[in-house]
């Protein structure tokens, strides 16, 4: 009897956690028996690591061999468990050595031919690996993405061949070294490009100073959109943990690897897209837009056109920062941390208050469209603001006003005033930290109350007003909100009255 351990990694939402596979072989009729709750693709295992051992001119143990894969709870999918499989095997019958593997954890799919081929979800194993104190073995496509985990040793393989001369100590592979391919940041639109709209910039500014929410509204061909694409730029760079994050994020998402890493998401679904694919979800479940957006923005257009059941679903993100999927067996979390921006047309023809005049729409229809829109959905919006038509004259200079560098070098300095004043951006502020950094004097806060009570607003508007007009403040590089801050916060929300 010989018995083998290889450890390898699940995937589990965005998390991997720690799978061992124990091979043991015992006199009997010849049999190969998977226990540990696998789904299809790892029960099909069994067939390629016969093959691709076979073939990589290797003795397939006639025996009757048993695979456990453990925790037994835990349930297993996808081809990533191969290469742990066939290694065991080899180990367990004396063709490597057994104690070589104790260092080591394992992701690989195997061809027939014995070949290691690419799976999803590698980043996250890398980052448990390097917490294990392991080196990872991992194929070669996807050995860049595991070099993303600093301090973490990456053996990258292209057949089972390689693997096993290096653990017999024959031909020992070098650890591979990140060609910095990833490092690759595309450029962002420049906000210069946006002619004029120089109030629905001001708004971007102050979105982007204080991670606040914000929704465009008017007719079309007003530079919503465009408008929208600048955000991402004016944002401050991703640091190495929220980086990692979003990689990881595409890492489980994507079929195919990393493109350009770090990069703030900019996600723009179409508005016919379901709950599931907005918030995840599935048999196997797989992270929806409002992840994929994580770190970055989560842009809507044409909101109202979006079904209210699929927007009702973000109410809690935007409030927690992350969403749950519950299952019959399990529950997944998801990280859920993004920056919404909506764009909407006035009306059901879009032209409600346009110099043209076009619009034909009665009241009713209006109303109708309006309503598909809830007020617990738009109390959760801080910045409100009207995109008026602008001159359509075609000669107009290539860059008008505040450059995308300009401005990001702003929104820099008003978050590094909030970091360090209070470790996070003015829009995720309690209720502690919103009566510590946004007090008021007696007189303005009499006022402020007056003003909510007119516009009909709630508590919990009054507390974003409150947010916005510390990140004005932030801007502005004061210490204390004064009265024009308040002003300003409160032409950015609508009145319910």
């Amino acid at each position: 009897m010989s018995l083998a351990i290889v450890h390898s990694r699940a995937q589990v939402g965005v998390e991997a956690p720690a799978v061992t596979v124990e091979a043991h072989l015992a006199n009997g009729l010849p049999s190969l028996t998977l226990v540990g709750l696998p789904e299809t693709a790892v029960k099909e295992s069994k067939d390629r690591v016969r093959s691709a051992i076979l073939n990589a001119a290797f003795e397939f143990p006639s025996k009757r061999i048993t695979l456990n894969l453990a925790p037994a709870d835990l349930p297993k999918d996808g081809g990533r468990f191969d290469l742990a499989i066939a290694l065991g095997i080899l180990a367990a019958s004396g063709q490597i050595p057994v104690q070589s593997l104790d260092e080591y954890e394992c992701l690989g799919e195997l061809a027939l031919s014995g070949a290691v081929r690419p799976v999803q979800g590698v980043l996250p194993a890398a980052l448990a690996a390097r917490e294990a104190g392991r080196t990872l073995l991992v194929p070669q496509a996807n050995a860049e993405e595991a070099s993303l985990a600093s301090g973490l040793k990456v053996i990258a393989v292209e057949h089972l061949l390689q693997i096993a001369a290096h653990l017999n100590g024959s031909a020992a592979l070098e650890p591979y070294q990140a060609q910095g391919l990833l490092r690759q940041s595309l450029p962002y639109p420049d906000l210069a490009e946006v002619q004029g709209q120089l109030a629905a910039k001001r708004a971007l500014l102050v979105a982007a100073a204080g991670a606040h929410n914000l929704l465009l509204s008017g007719p079309p061909g007003t530079g919503k959109t465009l408008l929208a694409s600048r955000l991402p730029g004016l944002l401050p760079p991703l640091d190495e943990s929220e980086a990692l994050q979003v990689a990881a994020i595409h890492s489980v998402a994507s079929h195919t690897p990393l493109q350009h890493w770090p990069q703030r998401p900019f996600r723009t679904p179409h508005h016919s897209a379901s709950g599931p694919a907005l918030v995840g979800g599935g048999s196997r479940p797989q992270p929806g837009e409002i992840t994929l957006a994580h770190q970055g923005v989560l842009f809507l257009d044409e909101l109202p056109e979006f079904d209210r059941k699929v927007l009702e679903v973000l109410r809690e993100p935007l409030e927690s920062g992350h969403i749950v999927i519950a299952r019959a067996r399990d529950k997944v979390r998801f990280p859920a941390r993004f920056q919404l921006v909506a764009a909407m047309n006035p009306c059901p023809c879009g032209y409600l208050g346009d110099a043209s005049n076009r619009c034909r729409c009665t009241p009713e229809q209006i109303q109708r469209y309006r309503a598909k829109l809830s007020g617990p959905l738009l109390d959760r919006i801080d910045l409100h603001l009207t995109v008026a038509r602008e001159s359509t004259a075609l000669e107009m200079p290539a860059q008008d006003g505040e450059s995308t560098a300009e401005a990001a070098a702003k929104v820099a300095r008003a978050r590094e005033l909030q970091l360090q004043r209070q470790g996070v951006a003015n829009a995720f502020l309690d209720l502690p930290g919103l009566r510590r950094h946004c007090a008021l004097n007696e007189t303005d806060r009499h006022w402020l109350e007056n003003a909510c009570e007119r516009l009909g607003l709630s508590l919990r508007a009054a507390h974003r007003v409150l947010k916005v007009a510390r990140t004005l403040a932030d801007l502005a590089e004061q210490r204390q909100i004064s009265r024009e801050h308040l002003a300003e916060a409160l032409q950015y929300r609508p009145g319910m009255g």
